[in-house]
């Protein structure tokens, strides 16, 4: 390499961004991941039996799936080649594939492609891998912030195997930060930097485990500090960190994914993770009617008769909502979520209409009985419609003792909680008394 080479490829290491020039040369130096990639994990079984084949690498940014990618290519002694799928098409994606062939045949080398946002592929495109991915010419890595299994082709995916990357915990992190503070090589080393223990806590929190927002907020609070040494503190944390930018795509896993969490922690009545998800999917610009909508079937789905006022509550909350609006609508739906994830618990209701229709769907039709056919109009008297039926109302308690079904069935069964455990023992005596009935006429005519 020639001076002026040199002095190049030193310029444009300097222009990298923090996050760039940390990044792990080693399998050794990569933090997190350690569900797939520990020792004896499913990922460094592969590598060490040398059977990596095409993996898609799913989850959050910042969580180092292009860096696992480099890393892999190194680890497997394959040629790295890389492409987006948002702005390559069919054409570059073949050049390539080629190219991988005619490595392989001439050299042997292998090929690790490796294809970002490779959800944004269409068919067509995905299909183009397929014959190329099963005869082993590249090894592909596909990353993708979308659920593979939704927006991957499942010829593809089945291919592959699929690592879910989760986002860095604070204290992996912390580790990050406190390299690039040490390294004077590529890092911050150079700089007399006087890390507040506080500060550190903060970066590591508020990064949401994106590790490229955390060294990015680092090295703008060194660049940018006049003093030296850089006393950085937790307000010059805060400085240098930009305002969150919630992960929550409306049409994607993050609202499925949030929605799932709301419903499951108002049904385990944990009230301040309801308000947490609510408060997350609010802030991510969530469509109120669907959290409405979400609420009022929770309310009977989920409550039912265990609280009769949860249903005219949710259903006064999102009547609220329709006339209110954001912002301040955010109250009615805290009160909503509050309510429902406090009150008692029942799915009688739900499994009662569950049973029954997959009884109506299933068992033999059952038809209605000749006394509660309608009467009411002429000729309804010759059918014998109506004959023996008895008005309730004319009964001294309200119950008149005969059937209604015309076979023995108990769909709904409340549940010793709320209201319900007063509707156990109403509802005994209700049966006992309809019991009284014995067999329906139809069924005393034969």
């Amino acid at each position: 390499m020639s001076l002026f080479e040199a002095a190049e490829a030193k310029n444009f290491e300097r222009a990298r961004p923090l996050a760039a020039r940390m990044r792990p040369r080693s399998l050794r130096e990569f933090v997190g991941q350690r569900q797939f990639l520990a020792e004896g994990k499913l990922l460094q079984r592969l590598l060490k039996a040398n059977r990596l084949g095409s993996v898609l690498f799913y989850g959050p940014p910042g969580t180092g799936k292009t860096t696992l990618a480099r890393l892999l290519a190194t680890e497997t002694r394959s040629r790295f080649r890389q492409l987006n799928a948002v702005t390559s098409g069919v054409k570059e994606l073949r050049e390539l594939l080629d190219d991988a062939r005619d490595a392989l045949a001439a050299e042997g080398s292998k090929t690790l492609l490796f294809i970002d946002e490779i959800h944004r592929f269409n068919k067509a495109q995905q299909d183009a891998l397929l014959p190329d991915v099963e005869d082993g010419v590249v090894i592909l890595v596909g990353a993708t912030t979308a659920n593979p299994f939704f927006a991957v082709n499942n010829a593809l995916v089945s291919r592959s195997r699929v690592f879910q990357f989760e986002p860095l915990s604070s204290d992996d992190v912390r580790v990050l930060l406190e390299r690039a503070l040490e390294d004077k090589e590529r890092g911050l080393g150079a700089y007399a930097v006087n890390m507040h223990a506080d500060a550190l806590d903060f970066l590591a929190e508020v990064s949401d485990g994106d590790a490229r927002r955390a060294l990015g907020a680092l090295e703008i609070g060194v660049l940018s500090s006049d003093e030296r040494p850089v006393e950085f503190t937790r307000a010059l944390a805060a400085e240098s960190v930009q305002r969150k930018a919630i992960q929550y795509d409306a049409d994607g896993d993050a609202h499925y994914d949030a929605a799932s969490a709301l419903i499951k922690s108002m049904r385990g009545s944990d009230v301040d993770a309801a308000l947490y998800w609510l408060a997350k999917m609010l802030e991510g610009g969530e469509d109120v009617r669907f959290l409405t909508r979400r609420l009022v079937i929770f309310a009977s789905e989920d409550v039912g008769n265990a609280d009769p006022a949860a249903l005219p509550l949710a259903v006064a909350a999102m009547q609220a909502c329709e006339i209110v609006g954001m912002p301040e609508c955010q109250l009615n739906l805290s009160q909503a979520v509050a309510y429902l994830a406090c009150a008692p618990k029942s799915n009688a209701a739900t499994l009662a209409i569950g049973e029954a229709r997959r009884d109506v769907r299933e068992q033999r039709v059952v038809p209605v009985p000749v006394h509660l056919r309608d009467s009411h109009y002429a000729g309804a008297k010759q059918l014998g419609h109506g004959q023996g039926y008895q008005y309730a109302h004319d009964a001294e308690d309200g119950i008149a003792a005969q059937e209604y079904l015309g076979v023995q069935r108990e769909y709904y069964r409340p549940v010793e909680r709320g209201f319900e455990a007063e509707l156990i023992e109403r509802l005994r005596r209700i049966r006992a008394r309809l019991r009284e009935g014995g067999a329906s006429p139809a069924e005393q005519n034969g």
